[in-house]
């Protein structure tokens, strides 16, 4: 069941359509389409000597988004709709933020139009968003999935309880020293992910790999040296994006940033997450334990 629709335009200006209490936005939403899986566009080859067709590709058109609002007293009716301009600019990129009963999940779309009816007895207005990329987003506190392999686990959260006053109890964290690590993923399909790796020592040629594939990335120290006149470092930190549409790979130095893509081995695969158990591992030739490794990732959804 969906409970709310935060909707954020362009200025970072946010403004929550609750389902049930529409009279605290001004806005009642009579119907919501486009939040189901997207349909898909199938390539196929016709062959004149064969029954039917060959598969050839497949792929997800972009999503088309459409609110049908009714407007209420807030406090008038020409203040609810002139609202909707300002929350639904024209050409404008919005996010979406939608929480249901099982998942809180966003999206980021244009406004294609927002067609108001006025001279009738109930004025509403229908808003068309599309969205290039189809697919959800997991948000909110839960919406980034963190599998740490070596370095600190936080386990401290509140509330808390603490039954002795001389034992020591209360742990804020564990410190892990794990070279190989299972990142679950259950979204609907496939995603990139990005990787957090920090070393408190020296290291050369670092080498990340799926351990079931065998793809793999790996750091050549030798053209970072050219680069910057030295290997991976204590106080280094590399940030690793496989996403698809934001790869990137970068080196943060004594607070300056470093493009070292051309660093990565000529045969990188750009790794992502499949469904289901994914085991990656780390390793480099020289100071591998001096460096804290670790993955995050959201999880994409058809539909909501």
């Amino acid at each position: 069941m969906i409970k709310s629709i935060t909707v954020t335009n362009h200025l970072n200006e946010s403004i929550k359509l609750e389902l049930g209490f529409p009279e605290r936005s001004g806005f009642l939403i009579q119907e919501i389409s486009g939040l189901g899986p997207v349909k898909a566009d199938i390539n196929v080859s016709e062959l004149s000597s064969v029954d039917g067709s060959i598969y050839n590709s497949a792929r997800l058109s972009s999503r088309n988004i459409v609110f049908n609002l009714a407007l209420l007293e807030s406090p008038t009716i020409e203040d609810a709709r002139q609202k909707s301009y300002k929350y639904f600019p024209v050409k404008k990129r919005i996010r979406l933020l939608i929480e249901t009963t099982n998942r809180t999940a966003e999206i980021f779309g244009y406004v294609e139009s927002n067609e108001p009816i006025i001279f009738s007895r109930q004025e509403t207005t229908q808003i068309s968003i599309v969205c290039p990329n189809p697919y959800f987003y997991s948000a909110g506190p839960k919406g980034k999935q963190i599998t740490v392999f070596s370095g600190f686990e936080k386990v401290f959260s509140f509330p808390f309880s603490n039954e002795a006053l001389s034992d020591k109890l209360l742990i804020m964290g564990n410190l892990l020293k794990n070279q190989i690590q299972t990142v679950l993923y259950d979204g609907d399909s496939e995603i990139g992910f990005n990787i957090e790796i920090h070393s408190v020592g020296t290291a050369e040629h670092v080498r990340i790999y799926n351990v079931d594939t065998l793809e793999n990335m790996k750091i050549d120290t030798d053209k970072l040296v050219a680069l910057t006149g030295q290997p991976i470092i204590m106080g280094d930190s590399i940030f690793i994006s496989t996403i698809k549409g934001d790869k990137s790979i970068q080196l943060l130095r004594e607070g300056v940033y470093y493009n070292i893509i051309n660093c990565l081995d000529r045969d990188v695969t750009w790794m992502f997450l499949r469904k289901g158990d994914n085991v990656f591992a780390f390793d480099a030739e020289e100071g591998g334990v001096n460096l804290y490794f670790r993955i995050i990732n959201q999880v994409i959804y058809q539909g909501i």
